[in-house]
Order: C-alpha cells, then structure tokens, then sequence
C-alpha cells in the first residue's frame, strides 16, 4: 500500500507539499474489570510495560473489595476502585463501576474475569470499545463449565477466544483464538490451567492490535475501500500507485483517492472532492487537524482527510466520500441514490 501518489486525475496540478506533520498512535487507555485473582490482568498489565506497547492500563475496577488482583495492581501504580455488589441496585452498581471508568480517562474497557453480567444499556454505551475473553472457542461453549463441556463432547481441542462484548452473552464478534490441545486423561482443572496459559499470550496481543487499528494503513484502506466501493457502479482503480475509486465506464472519474504517507508525510489520507476551493479553504480552517490540502491539490478543490488518528469519524469520512461521488457519478446514477435514501 505504501507507494507514491502522483498527480491526481482530471487536470489537477502540481503545487507544492503541505510540511509533513509528525503522527504518533497515542497509547490508548484501558480500564479492566476483575472480580478475582487477575491473571489476565496481570498479563495485560506487565504486557504494556513494554517500550513499543500502544496501550496502557489506567484503572483496575472490581466488584469484589478483597479481590486479588486489587493489590498487585495498586503494587505496580495502577490506580485502584472496587465497589461491591452486594446489597446493591444492579444499575446503581454499574452506575459506579462507570464513574470510575470515565473518571480515569479510558478510551477501552477489558474484561479479565469480571463475574458480573452487563446491562445492554452499559454494553451499548462502550459498543466496539468493549472487550472479553473467553475459555472456549466461540460460538462453542458460550457460558460457563465450558472446559467439562469440551471434554464431555469428546473434542480434540479446546481454547480461548477474545472478542467484543455486545448485549448477548459471549456473542460478540471474535477477535482471535488460540487452540489448546486436550490430553488424554484431562481433567476440567487440567485443562483449565494450560488455556489460562493460552489466555495470557492472546489477549494482550489481541488488544494491542485492536486499539492500533486506527493507525494500521492495511485496516484504514479496507475501511476507506468498503464505504468506496458500496457507492453504485464504483470501480477501483490504481491512480499512480496509490488506490483510487471511480466511477464505472470509460468515462469514469475519480471520486476518492487513499494517500498512505506520501514522500516524508506521516499522515495516511483520503482525498476527496469538495464544491471548490471556498469549501476546502473552510474545511482547513475549521478543523486544520483533520483536513489539509494534498500535494498536487490544483485548483479543483480536492480535500485530504487524515485518517490515521485517535478520534476519526467514519460516518464523517463516509459523508465526504459519498458526496465527492455525488459530485462526478452520471446523474441517472445519483437519481437513483437519493431515491434508495429515502427508505
């Protein structure tokens, strides 16, 4: 992906380079639920202690005031709360747990044997920034006993799976696994202990490739391609090594362009057509963070739209391909679109 961007298409012109601005994933914050020894914690926690980690642990929550994995945290610095459930409203319990959650400044928060089943309305409120790991290898054995379930069934295997935590119990989507043999003789306990091993090597990786995603170029053009190619006969096409998306025909123009660090330039971008040069100029001085004039801009208004940052929107990133499209696509096409979105 990472190649040279050229000129772009239909007249455009050369003009000179916007000075590269140094972009650095920020390490993102983690807030992680217990309610016992923490092991998974623990791995996730000396895991980030590492120079090229991208994340980091800023609070351990528990349930349980007595609980383990409390004091190796609060050990290692890592600021503490627990907040016990008993005699406790559920939602009033939650209401805490989250408090405390926001109030550490999380971006993520990892379940690492919370023993407390979530309302769909806290679980919504952390859709796709919520994580879990499971001892089975989803969608088997979802629940608990999942390890004499593995052995009763007469598997070969057992193992773990992290995935995202949505309103059904250990339905999210999976997000890695890791296989873990079944010996004979094997008891549950047995068992149990060489996944929790398994555990402990997936999820902070796992996670670590999960918060990075944002800053990963192969992720952000599958992204970028996605929402390019649902647009009706769009077509993708090279543009002097660099993807582009065009529409269909041999009169087909360009609508968007993915810019993966052009030259010295650490930003991974898409460009876009705006209405002109008033509107990009607006665009920059709104929000010079997010948008930027491309080399080789011209005088035909093309936007960049840096992607590879903590706070993208995709629904705004979507909006600028959609109506760069609008603004090429044959008017029996655009007729048609506006007409689907209207239901």
């Amino acid at each position: 992906m990472r190649g040279r961007l050229a000129t772009l298409p239909e007249g455009v012109q050369d003009t000179a380079s916007v000075p590269a601005q140094p972009l650095k994933a920020p390490k993102a914050k983690i807030a992680v639920l217990i309610s016992g020894s923490g092991t998974n914690m623990a791995a996730l926690l000396y895991a980030s202690r590492m120079p090229s980690c991208r994340h980091e642990i800023v609070l351990v929550a528990s349930n349980d005031m007595d609980a383990g994995g409390l004091k190796l945290a609060a050990a290692e610095g890592v600021a503490t709360f627990a907040q016990s459930h008993r005699g406790m409203d559920r939602m009033a319990h939650e209401g805490a747990m989250e408090r405390a959650i926001r109030k550490s400044g999380a971006d993520y928060v990892v379940l690492a044997g919370y023993m407390r089943i979530l309302s769909e309305e806290l679980v919504g409120r952390w859709a796709g920034r919520m994580l879990n790991i499971h001892p089975s290898l989803l969608p088997k054995y979802r629940g608990l006993d999942t390890h004499k379930r593995a052995l009763d069934a007469g598997d070969s295997v057992a193992g773990c799976t992290v995935h995202l935590v949505n309103e059904k119990l250990d339905g999210g989507e999976p997000l890695g696994q890791i296989e873990v043999a079944i010996l004979p003789g094997d008891t549950p306990d047995t068992l149990a202990a060489r996944v929790r091993i398994a555990e402990h090597q997936l999820y902070p990786r796992v996670l670590e490739r999960y918060v990075s995603r944002g800053f990963d170029a192969g992720w952000l053009y599958e992204k970028v391609q996605r929402i390019a190619l649902s647009l009706p006969e769009s077509k993708e096409r090279p543009t002097h090594g660099s993807p582009g998306w065009r529409t269909g025909g041999k009169t087909g123009k360009y609508f968007a362009i993915f810019s993966d660090r052009h030259h010295d330039d650490k930003r991974i971008a898409v460009f876009a057509k705006t209405s002109g040069p008033d509107e990009l100029a607006m665009l920059i001085e709104q929000d010079p963070d997010v948008f930027y004039k491309p080399a080789y801009y011209g005088a035909s208004g093309w936007v960049g739209l840096v992607l590879n940052r903590a706070d993208t929107d995709w629904d705004q990133v979507e909006h600028l391909i959609r109506r760069s499209w609008q603004s090429v696509a044959p008017r029996r096409l655009t007729k048609l679109q506006s007409a689907a979105d209207e239901f």
